[in-house]
């Protein structure tokens, strides 16, 4: 069995927790071989072994509700779906936005240093969201253990929810699978998030539910209400890391 160097060692272990290697010395990224190293990612795993098609608006810069892109039954199924306070108490989910204006991040998984960085690039507009009446929300698929811990860690300024049963993700239709989570761009985004001095939570990652179930999913971004039906922008992300423009979101909210 080859020996994975380092920082491939460090790329492969944060996107997906289950996949394991033989290094265990200390890690440490080298700027100049960062490039380098994160293109040897997209050859640990086969993208044969991922059955989920990106999607058609994957990656987008905003899409209205009304152009039928963002369903009739999408929204349907939303309002039949329910994620967890940090108290444990299920909440309707399109009930977040019912009377309000909010902006929902959907992470990939409590413990993704990517989503770490994703909370800080979102509540660092949150003067502007506040001083337009939108409220800020992160969802994770995961506990409300999880839930509880990553607020503690990242001190997020926004609300956070659980939805252990990743509903929300399917009835979104984010895209999940080894190919979108393996990509040399996902791989230097993390080298860029550690060497900015964010952390995965490793044993965030290794729990049982993250594991199972969401090691390979992706998130995205919507603006959504007031009222339940209303999504005026989504953007699902193509690949782990994928933000979109922070002025988007912000010209789509506020």
């Amino acid at each position: 069995m080859a020996v994975l160097s380092p920082s491939t060692a460090l790329l492969t272990k944060t996107l997906h927790p289950k996949i394991t290697t033989n290094h265990r010395a200390p890690i440490f990224i080298n700027k100049s071989t960062a490039k380098h190293e994160s293109n040897k990612i997209i050859r640990i795993c086969s993208p044969q072994l991922s059955n989920t098609k990106a999607s058609a608006i994957s990656g987008s810069p905003g899409i209205e509700a009304g152009s039928g892109l963002v369903s009739e039954d999408t929204t349907n199924i939303l309002d039949t779906v329910e994620v967890l306070d940090l108290n444990g108490n299920a909440i309707p989910i399109s009930d977040l936005w019912k009377d309000r204006k909010a902006v929902v991040a959907f992470a990939r998984h409590f413990g993704c240093v990517l989503c770490r960085k994703r909370a800080d690039y979102l509540a660092a507009k949150k003067d502007i969201m506040d001083a337009s009446g939108v409220a800020l929300i992160l969802i994770g698929p995961g506990s409300v253990d999880q839930a509880k811990t990553f607020s503690e860690q990242t001190k997020f300024k926004g609300e956070v929810y659980a939805d252990p049963g990743h509903s929300s993700y399917k009835a979104l239709q984010f895209v999940s699978g080894v190919s979108t989570t393996f990509t040399p761009k996902a791989g230097l985004k993390i080298i860029q998030s550690y060497m900015e001095g964010y952390r995965q939570d490793w044993k965030l990652s290794f729990e049982e539910d993250t594991v199972a179930k969401g090691g390979w999913q992706q998130g995205g971004i919507i603006v959504a209400g007031p009222g339940k039906t209303n999504i005026s922008y989504i953007h699902k992300d193509k690949e782990a890391g994928d933000d979109p423009d922070i002025e988007d979101i912000i010209k789509a909210c506020c």
